[in-house]
């Protein structure tokens, strides 16, 4: 199964409040979230990256969330669709925002090769984390702790005062349960030298 029909599989089985087909429609059809890299050199520096990237913060968190300790001690349970929307969603603000091109890279013969690269070019620059609740409740509403969830998935590695990054991840532990999926995907499974 390609990751784009993994994406629609979970996303069609799990995501049902209104507004959910318009923002799928979106995604699919109005926007290149199946075609954008997840980065410029780094994690899912490729066509498609973003979709894989998605995919696998939503394993890493749903596993994350099954962890006995995470729901016995620390009373961590989410729906489904909770669980699935800030997974799946939590990038969105990259879409629209990758253009394709080339940079010079020096050969071990010492010749200057071009090779293909991405360069990030923010149309709409809102941040990161909140441009990406911007953009989804522009088309479904979020409850208040998916939209902090999505809006502090960054953790510490944001720019963010960190003070307000603690706050959050105490006042809204599926805020700390994504950032450590999003960290887990990109820096386990999606690790990739930058050249």
């Amino acid at each position: 199964m390609s990751c784009r029909d993994e994406f629609l599989e979970i996303y069609r089985a799990n995501i049902h409040r209104e507004g959910a087909e318009a923002l799928l429609d979106y995604l699919e059809n109005k926007s290149d979230f199946f075609t954008a890299p997840a980065s410029t050199r780094y994690h899912g520096a490729y066509a498609g990256g973003l979709c894989d990237h998605s995919v696998n913060v939503y394993h890493c968190l749903r596993d994350y969330l099954s962890r006995a300790r995470v729901q016995e001690l620390y009373g961590l349970e989410y729906s489904e669709e909770t669980v699935a929307l800030v997974a799946l969603l939590h990038d969105v603000c990259k879409v629209g925002c990758y253009k394709s091109g080339t940079r010079n890279v020096k050969g071990s013969d010492g010749k200057w090769t071009a090779v293909p690269t991405f360069f990030f070019d923010d149309p709409l620059p809102y941040g990161h984390g909140e441009k990406s609740v911007y953009i989804v409740n522009g088309f479904l509403r979020l409850t208040r702790e998916e939209a902090m969830a999505i809006r502090w998935h960054m953790g510490f590695s944001g720019g963010e005062d960190k003070g307000l990054v603690g706050q959050a991840f105490q006042k809204y532990p599926l805020a700390f349960a994504l950032a450590t999926a999003d960290m887990e995907a990109t820096y386990f499974l999606e690790q990739e030298e930058a050249d």
